[in-house]
């Protein structure tokens, strides 16, 4: 891990509890934490945005076409390509960086932040059988 990123990611707080998934009667601005892989294509395919936080080398594997790519370390000073608006769907191999990211995001004023659980392994192996493995 590069100390930029470290240093960047200093302060980011994990102990704070999620919130709670967006039940029937909440704001319709209240987002999930996390969903799986089922719902983040659903929610995809009706106009969510999908951040890809890994790293170039991984994007040259396997990318879902139409996601907004800004490696982990550079989330810091990219904020401006993220949308403020609609749920974005943090993305990463298997859900670990992207959940520390969607934590610095919800910490950052990004409420849409939502965390894909078991990455694109798993998006590759429930939803696009047609995207690489590694």
């Amino acid at each position: 891990m590069c100390k930029t990123f470290q240093a960047q990611f200093a302060s980011l707080r994990l102990d704070k509890k999620p919130k709670s998934p967006k039940l029937k009667g909440m704001q319709e601005n209240s987002y999930p934490m996390e969903v799986d892989v089922a719902t983040a294509a659903m929610e995809f395919a009706n106009g969510a945005s999908i951040l890809d936080v890994r790293e170039p080398v991984e994007l040259s594997i396997c990318k879902i076409e139409g996601s907004i790519e800004v490696p982990m370390n550079e989330i810091p000073s990219n904020l401006g390509k993220i949308p403020k608006a609609g749920m974005v769907l943090v993305l990463c191999h298997h859900g670990t960086r992207s959940a520390t990211v969607t934590s610095f995001l919800r910490q950052n004023n990004f409420d849409n932040a939502v965390n894909v659980l078991g990455g694109i392994d798993a998006w590759a192996q429930a939803v696009d059988h047609q995207l690489a493995r590694y």
